[in-house]
This record gives C-alpha cells, structure tokens and sequence, in this order.
C-alpha cells in the first residue's frame, strides 16, 4: 500500500483558518486525497469552501448542521470511499515533517482496529492514569485505521471523547489488542512537548469556537455521577452501588486498618502501587512488597513498593510462602472476591503471618440492597466494573465473610461497613428486605443494616500465642 495514496478523513466546524493550515502544511510533503466533513453554521461555509479551494485532491461535504467530531468520523467510514485503510485527523493538526504516514503504515496489520496514539480513560471517558478497569483508547487527532474493523464495532459518537464507543466496546470484550501505541503520536498530539512529525495546535477547534459544544454529554456525566435518574425507575434494573469512591490506586479505609506498628507489608493485587505511595508518604521506613498479576500494573508499581513479584498467588507454592515468612501485615483491597479458593489462600497466608500480625481486606457485600433488588427481579447480571463486575468468583455477605477470616484461624478486630449516598429508591427497597426478614422469622432490622453496606472493610489478627 502506497502511502502517499492513503485518504484523509477532516472533521471541521466554524474554522476555517485551521483547515487551511492543516492543508497547506499537509501539502508540503503529502499528495494523499483529503475528505473535509463540515459541520459548520451557514455564516461559515463560504469561508470554508474558500480554505479548500487552492487545494487540489480535496472534497468538501458540507453537512449543514453541526455534525460534532465522532458523528462526523462515522458519517466518513459509512458513506466515503475510503478503500481499505483511512488516516484520520484533527483539523487543529499541522504536519511538521515528511514520515508519519510511512510510520504509521508500517505498523498498522490487517487485523488491527487502528494506529496511533492510545493512553486510558475511565468508563465515562475522562482521561486517567493506568489502573484496574482503565479503558485503552485511541486518540483521534492522529490515527491510521482498518475501514472494515471499524466497522465491526460501534462508530464514534458525539462525546468528548468520540472514539469512546468503540474503545469501550473493544475493551469489554477483550480486544483492545486490536490497538497499536506508537510513543511518538501521544507525544506530538499532547501540549508542550518536542514534535517528532506533527503539532497539535491544542484544542484549536474549541479557542476558534468557544467550546465543543457537547453541553448535553455533560450534563448526562454531571447527572450519573450526581446519582440522577437518566430514565424511568422502573424501566431500568436498580443501580449497583459502585465499587467504591476513594481516590484513584487506593482506598483510605484499607489505608486506616494498617497498624500503626506494621513495618513489613504485603499487597495482594498491588495495582499500580497507590495504597504503597499513600502509606509511605505518612511511613517513610516501612517495606512495602506488592504482588501484581498485570504486567503493565507491575511496572507502574515498581515506581511505589519495595519489591513487586509478578505473580497469580494461587498459582504459588510453599517456597513462595516460606519466603515472605514473617510479614507484618497481609493487604487484599477487592481481591478476595475474585480468587477461585480464597479459603486456602487466606489459611496460607495466617501459618507465615508474624505473631500478632494481621490481614487488612475490603470486600464488596453481596447482601447490598441492590443485589437483592436485582435477584427479585432476576437482573442478576454481570458488569464490566463495580458490585457486579464479571470477575467476581466469590460472593461474601458479612456473616460468610466472618467465617471466611474464623476459618482461616484469624480474629477479626475491626469490621467497618462502608455506605455511599444512595438513590430514593433504596428506602422502597429496604422496605421489601425488611418484610422478608420478618416473614422468615429473622430480626428485620439486622437485615436492613447488612444490606446498608456496599463494602465491608476489616482487620483481623493472627494469635500472639
């Protein structure tokens, strides 16, 4: 594939000044046929025909109405044609030097989605660091795509992130391999950094037009995060209380269970090394040893702990035991749920606890409201994150989870349920455990308070003697 042959896909909006910047620096090394879709207001049009018009090899299609950024990619992909293989990119781009597209093609494979720059954002397509559940996502400005793998998936949407469809869609069912990162497009697309082929003028849509104009997005975000209603109760399955609200890498509930005295910490399931920053921000002194499974949360780690061991503690042995004899405090923040026997695992990690010592965990509650509501209802379906996250193996409610730690031979010493504001529906909810309690002879109000919690957090202890 030739490529200097390979079509350019434009979205553009009430700017004409960047889309003859783009193509004039484009021009300078590339011959490719451009396709600018304009979604610009009727007062602007002429001004943007007048930006192509010295151009040769470019079609304008104007839409007559603002069309946004995803919406626009899609339109491109479903009614242009673009042959086998399209580069997309922003119209705030400007093309420094000869070889992007060249670098680009050759590391894009038929089976890829696209090629460019991916980083991560969270399930509502806010950029975050790397983390458990964190979303690859391709960024647009800049991206080599397959035309028919995009459309195997959802299209771009109108969002502040409009690939997020798909790369949601890909990440949920396993494929976000289909992603290829290149260092220097995340590079050259973000603000104050030394280019390599291009420049991203930085949101030069959004200064030339005062804003995106995605206020209905927004406000979607603003009204789930503030617990609203996006359709009628009833037409939907009750909400999952979330996983939990701390800051991103660790929860400051497991943080406070942490003895005061404990010098030698193990983490299970370290993620990224956020509980091992915040604890030796405040200790200094303590050895911190985080176990990871996530090759790419084991690096970041490395950065926090100690010592990271890359390693699926189900699958260690004796040896591995015997070698962290001794430990003064064993941490699995949301871990205990996905492991297939955590009865054994716990039992294993009791004989080699110092005296004294103690386990720190946080497990979601299964007797939550919300599962309950969901059972009744028979809703009982698995999530990509949350209460309901679909690599839950275990299920503990606050009594099971007591017999869990007993059964290991620890004595739990603190047991703190963990509440987050709830919708309305709950008290409905309540209501209905309260009656079942009571119709099968239990104490009611117990009932109620162990369907409060979306999260146990607990410390328990091994015997001094």
């Amino acid at each position: 594939m030739d490529a200097r042959q390979i079509p350019i896909v434009v979205v553009s909006y009430n700017s004409p000044a960047l889309i003859a910047q783009l193509l004039s620096s484009l021009r300078r090394f590339y011959p490719n046929p451009v396709h600018v879709v304009d979604g610009s207001g009727d007062e602007h049009v002429p001004a943007i025909r007048a930006a192509v018009a010295p151009f040769d090899g470019v079609s304008l299609h104007v839409q007559g109405y603002n069309i946004h950024h995803g919406p626009g990619m899609a339109w491109a992909v479903e009614h242009l044609p673009l042959g086998s293989v399209a580069l997309f990119l922003d119209s705030d781009i400007v093309v420094l030097r000869d070889g992007f597209i060249e670098a680009l093609l050759a590391e894009l494979q038929p089976q890829h989605y696209g090629v460019g720059g991916v980083a991560y954002v969270n399930r509502e397509g806010f950029d975050i660091p790397y983390a458990y559940g964190a979303v690859p996502y391709l960024h647009p400005p800049c991206m080599l795509c397959n035309i028919e793998v995009m459309k195997r998936w959802p299209l771009p949407i109108k969002h502040g992130a409009p690939m997020f469809a798909p790369m949601l869609a890909l990440h949920d069912a396993g494929q976000s391999g289909l992603l290829r990162h290149l260092d220097w497009t995340l590079n050259d697309v973000t603000p104050g950094t030394a280019k390599v082929y291009i420049d991203h003028v930085g949101r030069g849509t959004v200064i030339n037009t005062q804003g995106y104009h995605l206020d209905e997005w927004m406000a979607e975000v603003r009204a789930r995060q503030a617990g609203a209603p996006s359709a009628p109760e009833a037409a939907a399955p009750p909400p999952v209380a979330p996983a939990a609200l701390e800051p991103p890498g660790f929860n400051p509930t497991v943080l406070a269970l942490i003895p005061p005295g404990a010098r030698r910490i193990v983490e299970v399931g370290c993620s990224t090394g956020g509980l091992a920053q915040a604890l030796k921000a405040q200790r200094p002194d303590v050895q911190f040893i985080g176990l990871e499974l996530d090759a790419k949360a084991a690096e970041l780690a490395r950065q926090r702990c100690d010592e990271v061991l890359q390693l699926d503690i189900e699958s260690a042995g004796p040896e591995f035991f015997a070698r962290l004899q001794g430990q003064d405090c064993w941490v699995f923040g949301d871990v205990l749920e996905h492991l297939r026997d955590p009865w054994r695992v716990l039992a294993e990690v009791a004989r080699v606890l110092a005296p004294g010592g103690c386990v720190v965990a946080s497990v979601p509650n299964a007797q939550h409201w919300s599962v309950q509501a969901r059972l009744n209802m028979g809703f009982f379906q698995y999530e990509a994150t949350g209460m309901m996250d679909r690599t839950h193996l275990r299920w503990f409610t606050r009594q099971t989870l007591l017999q869990l730690f007993d059964g290991a031979g620890l004595q739990v010493d603190r047991c703190q349920p963990c509440m987050v504001v709830e919708p309305p529906m709950r008290e409905r909810a309540l209501a209905g455990v309260r009656q079942m309690a009571t119709a099968l002879g239990r104490d009611p109000e117990e009932a109620v308070r162990d369907a409060m919690p979306f999260q146990y957090a607990l410390r328990a202890q091994r015997p001094a003697a």
